[in-house]
């Protein structure tokens, strides 16, 4: 009843805001007008899925109220047959609409920084780390993404010490917080002639891209430095002082940008990388003031904990958060994620479910 009492209550506020876009004052302030077509449209999905409920839940009354009667024994029969698949689909609605109704994150539909550190293992590590963003990159092309290099490091054998990326398109940060931690990987290196498997990890980052309105930086906040690149690029990569370090001094987070041949690109791309940090930093904050009173809905949030296990030899990927284990490495490492971020994605929706109905 309390959720009905909440949809209600939502359905007289879309009305309210379907008089309120009609009238001539609202079109005439554009500010207004955007503010309050959005409230509407974010409220749609869930104001459909009420009205075509309210009216299946009518049927099944009317069915019920047939039976009940016991008048016409041919039209309680055909009442009966028509009241089982109609009350199924009423649970399906209601499932799909408590869903609908939960806490959107307000980050889900943003482009997403990407990060990617080489842990411990050294060039196995390092390895390992360029087959992973080798994998997101797949992953970002099936779903029609773009992903915009910000900074990297390779190591000597091929693989990546660190790389940063910007990865562009609706709902990326929805599907790719879920990878946030430490996969842990278990292979035999092409070095090995024992055959021995080796154990090393990599870290990932996921972070929402921030606006300037979400993060406002003082100019007098931060300390910029230029340098010479050090890293491969020949002629005028590593000749001219284009790398930037940006230093913002009450944090003293430190982000270095040296991809670029232009000394403007690189530290427009190292401040899109702090906000991201910062805001990072933010909600972080905010995080551990809910998680006082409640769990939070991906994992902990700490990048310390070991969420995954590629298993080379077995051809097995393990989910930690979720005990799921798939015998699919090789179509993991394709690009084909989704099957590992559905479960996840399910698993803590139920969570938060459970939780929003119970407060």
């Amino acid at each position: 009843m309390q959720v009905l009492a909440k949809l209600e209550e939502l359905n007289r506020r879309y009305e309210e805001l379907n008089t309120e876009l009609s009238r001539p004052e609202t079109l005439a302030d554009q500010n207004k007008f955007r503010k309050i077509a959005k409230e509407q449209a974010d409220l749609d999905d869930i104001i459909k899925a009420y009205r075509s409920l309210r009216d299946l839940v009518r049927e099944v009354e009317d069915l019920e109220a047939i039976i009940a009667s016991g008048d016409d024994e041919e039209l309680v029969e055909m009442a009966r047959e028509d009241l089982a698949p109609l009350q199924e689909r009423q649970a399906g609605m209601e499932r799909d609409l408590h869903i609908l109704l939960l806490p959107k994150d307000p980050n889900d539909a943003k482009n997403t920084f990407l990060e990617i550190r080489a842990g411990t293992g050294g060039e196995e590590a390092a390895l390992f780390a360029a087959d992973l963003f080798r994998s997101y990159c797949r992953y970002a092309e099936v779903k029609g993404w773009r992903v915009e290099m910000m900074s990297s490091s390779l190591a000597a054998a091929g693989g990546i010490k660190e790389v940063i990326a910007l990865v562009h398109g609706n709902g990326a940060f929805s599907r790719l917080k879920y990878e946030s931690g430490v996969h842990r990987v278990q292979r035999v290196p092409t070095t090995e002639s024992q055959g021995r498997i080796h154990t090393s990890a990599v870290t990932v980052a996921v972070l929402p891209e921030a606006d300037d309105l979400e993060v406002d930086i003082d100019p007098k906040d931060l300390k910029i430095d230029v340098y010479r690149s050090s890293g491969p690029g020949g002629q005028s990569v590593n000749t001219t002082d284009s790398a930037v370090r940006v230093t913002h001094l009450p944090t003293n987070l430190v982000v270095t940008c040296q991809d670029e041949k232009s000394q403007h690109k690189n530290k427009a791309k190292a401040l899109k990388i702090l906000k991201a940090r910062l805001l990072d930093r933010m909600e972080a904050e905010r995080r551990s003031e809910i998680s006082k009173e409640r769990k939070t809905q991906v994992g902990s949030g700490d990048r310390s904990e070991r969420i995954r296990t590629y298993n080379y030899p077995q051809n097995r990927v393990t989910d930690h958060r979720i005990g799921l284990t798939l015998y699919k490495l090789d179509s993991i490492l394709e690009g084909r994620i989704d099957e590992l971020i559905d479960p996840l994605a399910i698993h803590f929706q139920t969570e938060a479910i459970g939780e929003n109905l119970s407060h």
